[in-house]
């Protein structure tokens, strides 16, 4: 592939783990792309690398999106969030900021400029739901206003919100997935997958908490980045929200022991939550999408597995010598 296609993308966030991945697709395809982010350019290699301009800003800065968000803008993937329990437990009122009143700031220029708009959100926002699998119309329930831990899915719920208000008040074509647990090369060391390869890999205890029971369901971020293009490309998407994410259901425990066989690491360290992130943090025994309605209507699916997905994240960081000096949230 490769050329140009025409079109016209905004990636906010394009320089963090999903967003990076992509810009690199929509590259390969033809896309011209800006990259609206708050942390400095990353240098891009490879066919097309020209074809990206870098814009750097605050979402909170309407003044600075519009220098990436304007008339001439076919669509608008929306990735830019303060995302990851040790910010939003830190970090409470960034996040709330950021993904809600960013989010408003995108729509409105998006608006203006007649441009479509993809929104990333999160399995978060069903909070603690029993009901799985979830469907995208599923309930939502949350703890307490005063606990931290719910400001994230709060504010990506609100962010939702105001995605389909202006597609029912002002006509924005705009669309919203809702990722699940998406891992592979290049993701911050401070999730399941990502933290447990990153410690591995450093000779260091992996961690798990409360023995490892909780279940989850693992997206690799190939498949991910593929739900998210079909999304913005597929006309039927408009005004829809699509669960992106493997069906299959495992245990936190089960990943880490398969991480454990690919590194030859075998030392696991358990963490019991309460101590550790305080008894107001609540952790989900289960997350599980019901990911139906995205192959009805985009014709998407989840097809690496996940021992597949590791093989490939792992060859990946075993060579990324910049990503093994990182430092982790992980508990020791």
């Amino acid at each position: 592939m490769g050329g140009k296609s025409g079109r016209h993308a905004v990636v906010t966030g394009g320089n963090g783990f999903v967003g990076s991945h992509l810009v690199r697709r929509l590259l390969d395809r033809g896309d011209e792309i800006t990259v609206f982010d708050s942390a400095p350019p990353q240098p891009l290699a490879g066919p097309g690398a020209e074809r990206v301009r870098h814009v750097v800003g605050d979402l909170r800065d309407a003044a600075a999106l519009g220098r990436a968000i304007d008339p001439g803008v076919d669509v608008v993937y929306h990735l830019a969030a303060v995302v990851g329990v040790d910010r939003y437990l830190s970090r409470p009122l960034d996040v709330i900021d950021v993904n809600f009143m960013g989010t408003r700031n995108v729509l409105d220029l998006a608006h203006a400029a007649n441009a479509k708009v993809v929104l990333a959100s999160t399995s978060e926002v069903f909070g603690k739901n029993p009901a799985v699998p979830w469907d995208e119309d599923g309930d939502r329930v949350l703890g307490a206003t005063s606990s931290d831990r719910w400001s994230y899915s709060s504010s990506k719920a609100l962010a939702e919100h105001a995605t389909f208000a202006f597609a029912r008040q002002y006509g924005l074509n705009a669309t919203i997935v809702r990722y699940f647990n998406v891992y592979g090369p290049g993701q911050r060391p401070a999730y399941i997958v990502s933290r447990s390869i990153h410690r591995a890999l450093n000779n260091r205890s992996m961690v798990v908490y409360d023995q490892g029971r909780q279940t989850r369901c693992f997206t690799y971020i190939d498949d991910a980045v593929a739900g998210t293009i079909l999304a913005a490309d597929h006309p039927g998407s408009c005004g829809q929200v699509f669960n992106i994410g493997s069906m299959v259901e495992n245990t936190v425990g089960e990943v880490v022991r398969l991480i454990s066989e690919l590194t030859g690491v075998d030392t696991v360290v358990d963490v019991d939550t309460a101590q550790k992130l305080g008894r107001s943090y609540e952790d989900l025994p289960r997350r599980i999408p019901n990911s139906a309605k995205a192959r009805a209507v985009l014709g998407w699916e989840c097809r690496t597995a996940l021992r597949d997905g590791l093989v490939k994240t792992i060859e990946w960081a075993r060579a990324a010598d910049w990503w093994l000096d990182l430092p982790d949230t992980g508990a020791e």
